[in-house]
């Protein structure tokens, strides 16, 4: 009786946590380039949210969500945003990653740039920490037993 109402507070604050969570990934990726934070921090904060919702829901629950086939394309699909910025801009001239290239104006070439860049970075460390926290979990849930989680502890 006592866990599952210790679940059901737990369920109710996380569905009111994550979203903020969420958010807050959100100003720490697209406020990265004017201060603390950018692309890792932000799939690592990304991440954390779906963990979270992953531990309380449960890891089925998170594979409806986030199934294995969409992380492992989200993973590909950041790896080629960083790249593709460097061979775009390689091929108006520049270095690998030489931002002035990509906008009329040097600065807003790096600004371009600078967000397309963490927008992989963050895209790549998202997906790859989700699939690693899913592999790991998966296989720790096969070692616990289910009737375990409604346990009675006032007997």
């Amino acid at each position: 009786m006592i866990v599952m109402r210790s679940k059901l507070i737990l369920r109710v604050v996380s569905k009111l946590l994550i979203p903020f969570i969420l958010l807050f990934g959100l100003y720490v990726q697209w406020h990265g380039d004017f201060g603390p934070g950018g692309g890792f921090q932000a799939g690592v904060i990304f991440a954390a949210a779906f963990m979270l919702y992953g531990i309380i829901f449960g890891l089925g629950t998170l594979r409806e969500v986030l199934p294995a086939w969409l992380t492992r394309s989200l993973m590909s699909i950041g790896v080629l945003l960083y790249a593709g910025v460097g061979v775009v801009t390689m091929l108006r001239g520049a270095h690998f990653l030489g931002y002035d290239v990509l906008a009329s104006t040097p600065t807003g070439g790096q600004h371009v740039g600078i967000l397309l860049v963490e927008a992989g970075v963050g895209i790549t460390v998202f997906s790859a920490i989700i699939t690693i926290f899913c592999a790991f979990a998966g296989r720790a849930a096969a070692d616990v037993n289910p009737s375990d989680d409604y346990i009675d502890e006032a007997e």
